[in-house]
């Protein structure tokens, strides 16, 4: 059976040097063919690491961060799971919101409601965020549309939000 991950990233402390280590790597190891979307500003970090190269080799798919122009065909086939981690909180708001300004965030949203669509999201916050007064409402939006949440420790392992799909 062919198990397609939409695992998508966003800038968060760690993107560099955690994303392919903790997400990518172990999600292909479980078996998931990976259709990674990234923010721009994440595809930028990740090059400039050179990790892109590197998640290119995980998956047969291409690794995106811009649309495709009209008439193009579609790089990635439909995920019935997806994976958003690390997800800022501009991104997790931008999310709640509807706002899709980037590729990363059209394909989730687009996908947000959809039947059959299982989304995680590891989100990676500041405990200052916390006391934002529209936070609570972002993630109780999310959560009411059935979006798993989890906050990602900035010392702990990223991998177990990978759990949240088999749950």
């Amino acid at each position: 059976m062919d198990r397609v991950l939409g695992l998508v990233g966003s800038s968060c402390g760690g993107l560099d040097t955690r994303f392919r280590t903790e997400l990518a790597e172990p999600a292909a190891a479980r078996g998931w063919r990976l259709a990674i979307t990234l923010t721009p500003t994440a595809s930028r970090w990740l090059d400039s690491a050179g990790e892109l190269e590197r998640l290119r080799e995980l998956t047969d798919l291409p690794v995106r961060s811009v649309s495709r122009l009209p008439g193009e065909p579609r790089p990635h086939p439909d995920p019935a799971y997806f994976l958003f981690a690390p997800a800022s909180a501009n991104s997790v708001a931008k999310l709640a919101l509807g706002l899709a300004d980037n590729q990363a965030l059209t394909v989730l949203g687009d996908a947000l409601g959809e039947p059959g669509v299982t989304i995680a999201v590891g989100y990676q916050v500041r405990d200052a965020r916390f006391a934002h007064p529209a936070w609570p409402g972002h993630l109780a939006a999310l959560g009411g549309a059935g979006v798993r949440l989890n906050r990602l420790d900035h010392g702990g392992p990223w991998t177990g939000v990978l759990d949240e799909l088999d749950a």
